[in-house]
């Protein structure tokens, strides 16, 4: 017999990949220079030399391609430690610290690490990344959602209606896919009180994972704060494919916060799941790459650029959009409630946008700015027409 729910999955694609395989197609039909894709969230800025100079290195050595400890290699987990406390000013241990493929991956063993009943629920804050559905079902759990604020900032009153005593564990993306915002402190503070005072009640700890792979790119001064200053039962899952922009290649991590309950079980319980999905031994290669890249950060001044670029496009033709403070997108409000037949008729403009229903809201559509700053200059008139069809201007 055929897994039904895992064919259902592999047979439908994401909005977001589908979007962008009718850009590759819509291209060859009618030319790559009349089709305007602001679809994927794939970097588009060079890797640092540094790492392309480790990797030519690296490369030579015969044992590179070796295996390495199923956790990762000892010296690269210190590494990662040891920028950590330099930079955030909090200690995790290399022994709570297991190397990813990415912080897909991360998330996957995490959550796979937590979920025990099939009643359990993992929250998370709507808009979200729509892979956490995906995760949080595979675990064995329901993913459940809280809104956001107008702003998009958490509002801890809004997850006390939503959360319960089968909510095992909370997942914040800061900076934000698809909104682009950065959860302020003051929000994360609430946050942290409200979980710790339901740990309390319901008698079992509340983990919260932060999903961070964008935490390096931040514009205007934001600063994203770290959470586990914040809230003692934190699991971190951070990938480098934005901040080294090398998300071919699959390397993360996660990290259990010292200060958790249970940590070293928990901890344990990854390595576990890890093993049982067949997520051991991060690539040997790129662990090598992060052990000695680890506080090395690509130059990602091109996507405030374009981001202001692209804000100016789109108020000059009547829309409106959240002015994000870090990642690489913009979240501009849909002139219809129906942002997926909006979106149906940007395409008939060669505007590829994808609408926000599946990131759990409704009324928005998604542009990625980590695009050449020429597709913006290219796309311009087919905003204004979009903008005018809909009266905006």
């Amino acid at each position: 017999m055929i897994n039904e729910k895992m064919y259902a999955l592999g047979a439908t694609k994401s909005k977001i990949r589908e979007l962008f395989e009718y850009g590759k197609e819509l291209s060859a039909k009618i030319g790559a220079e009349n089709v305007f894709d602001y679809t994927l969230g794939n970097p588009s800025v060079p890797c640092p030399e540094k790492v392309t100079s480790v990797i030519i290195n690296e490369v030579q050595n015969p044992s590179i391609h070796g295996y390495t400890s199923a956790q990762g290699n000892l010296p690269v987990r210190k590494a990662i430690c040891n920028y950590n406390l330099k930079r955030y000013g909090f200690e995790l241990s290399p022994e709570l610290t297991y190397m990813t493929c990415g912080a897909a991956a991360g998330l996957a063993i995490t959550l796979k690490a937590i979920i025990s009943s099939p009643s359990d629920k993992v929250l998370t804050f709507a808009p979200y990344f729509p892979e956490y559905k995906v995760f949080a079902e595979n675990a064995g759990a329901t993913l459940i959602t809280a809104p956001c604020s107008e702003v998009f900032d958490i509002d801890a009153k809004l997850v006390k209606d939503v959360i319960c005593s089968d909510v095992q564990a909370v997942i914040l993306n800061s900076p934000n896919n698809p909104s682009g915002t950065v959860y302020t402190e003051d929000a994360l503070i609430s946050l942290a009180s409200l979980l710790q005072s339901k740990e309390k009640e319901y008698g079992h700890p509340i983990y919260l994972i932060a999903d961070e792979p964008y935490r390096e790119i931040l514009f205007d001064g934001a600063v994203c704060p770290f959470i586990p200053k914040y809230y003692k039962n934190t699991v971190i899952c951070y990938s480098y494919s934005k901040a080294l922009s090398v998300p071919g290649e699959r390397i993360g991590y996660v990290s259990v916060s010292p200060s958790c309950d249970n940590a070293q079980k928990l901890y344990l319980a990854i390595a576990g799941a890890g093993r049982s999905l067949g997520y051991v031994c991060a690539p040997s290669l790129f662990q090598k790459v992060i052990e000695l890249c680890v506080d090395e950060v690509a130059d990602t001044s091109i996507y405030k650029d374009n981001r202001d670029a692209l804000i100016k496009v789109l108020n000059s033709s009547g829309f409106t959009c959240v002015n994000p403070k870090g990642a690489f997108y913009i979240f501009m409000k849909s002139p219809t409630p129906n942002a997926e037949d909006f979106c149906d008729y940007a395409k008939t403009l060669g505007l590829l946008l994808v609408p926000s229903n599946s990131f759990g809201v409704n009324g928005y559509v998604r542009l990625a700015t980590c695009i050449s700053p020429d597709l913006i200059t290219r796309s311009e008139q087919a905003f204004i027409k979009l903008g005018k069809h809909y009266g905006l201007i």
